[in-house]
């Protein structure tokens, strides 16, 4: 029985890897300090002897080294995500993104594990000139968070290089699925718009609604760090994206609804497209779940999101103030 380790395992991705690597028969550690992850996500595998669930904050080498010990593959998940609280809060986003990651990389060296997968993100790319976007872009994150999973990256591989651990970077375009975030902070539009349609509050959209975003399902993406995890695959970065972009205004449609339009905001991509050439020749990996039939599955777990907080156009001004004040030209 292979030994797995995943960092951020009670979140909204991790907790969809570890369903699959229980379905595949590891022995599964998580370690979450439960800031945003949920023990709900993971209460369907009830008293599962291959699962043990850990609270502690990867950023504390001292306190997660024990748990490295015999892991066969880490999952490194843990992070603080979107873009607005990392322009308001850079401190807290550096400490987990940055010196949480040198934690698991620095346990990780010292138990010898075989394997860290790290999840990357698209938005290290920024304003990309070219369109699908493959890996050998140029690096131009826009805003804290962007640069702190840009040097998470750097760390996992360079510690693979320096120390021979197969490593692999995986950055994710635009993830969605069942168990997505419900906190406090303005983020994702998957989220926003389905507390609202709960609500019976218009979508706020974003500009004109024309810009594209590349969705990829989260189970598909729980595959893609399956996949890699057990390839011969080592110290290479792979874009996780449909390669399929849709615009907002069409998710807008799929969601029947209606519309308000707010102010563009300066830093973000008018497009996401991920070039997925080098994941689909290395890996063999393929997305199974159209965008379509994703969003039916999301709208069939819309309760999920019935605490989640509504926002309005005057409350998304309030929270992206300083987004405004800083990366405005």
């Amino acid at each position: 029985m292979k030994k797995a380790l995943v960092t951020g395992g009670a979140g909204f991705i991790g907790s969809h890897l570890v369903d699959k690597l229980l379905k595949e028969g590891y022995s599964v550690v998580v370690l979450d300090n439960f800031s945003t992850g949920r023990s709900e996500n993971l209460k369907n595998h009830g008293n599962n002897a291959n699962l043990k669930i850990i609270k502690a904050d990867v950023s504390d080498l001292e306190a997660i080294s024990p748990y490295f010990k015999g892991i066969d593959h880490v999952f490194h998940l843990a992070a603080l995500a979107d873009v607005v609280p990392s322009i308001v809060n850079p401190v807290s986003y550096y400490r987990s993104n940055v010196n949480g990651t040198f934690g698991v990389v620095e346990a990780s060296r010292i138990a010898g594990v075989k394997k860290i997968v790290y999840t990357a993100s698209s938005s290290c790319y920024g304003l990309p000139d070219l369109f699908p976007t493959p890996e050998t872009a140029e690096m131009r994150p826009q805003y804290p968070y962007a640069l702190t999973k840009l040097l998470g990256e750097q760390l996992v591989l360079h510690w693979g290089q320096v120390y021979k651990i197969p490593a692999i970077s995986l950055r994710l375009f635009n993830v969605y699925g069942p168990r997505a975030r419900t906190s406090g902070t303005y983020g994702a539009v998957f989220g926003v718009f389905l507390a609202q349609k709960l609500n019976n509050r218009p979508f706020t959209v974003v500009g004109d609604g024309t810009q594209t975003r590349d969705f990829v399902f989260v189970t598909d993406v729980a595959n893609a760090f399956f996949m890699a995890a057990n390839s011969d695959l080592q110290q290479e970065a792979m874009n996780v994206g449909s390669g399929k972009p849709h615009s907002i205004n069409s998710l807008v449609e799929l969601f029947k609804g209606k519309a308000v339009y707010i102010p563009k905001r300066p830093g973000e991509p008018d497009r996401t497209f991920a070039d997925t050439a080098k994941i689909r020749k290395l890996l063999g990996w393929e997305p199974e779940i159209s965008f379509e039939q994703g969003v039916k599955i999301v709208l069939d777990n819309i309760e999920f999101w019935r605490d989640a907080p509504v926002w309005t156009p005057e409350k998304i001004e309030l929270a992206t103030k300083d987004w405004f004040k800083y990366l405005s030209k």
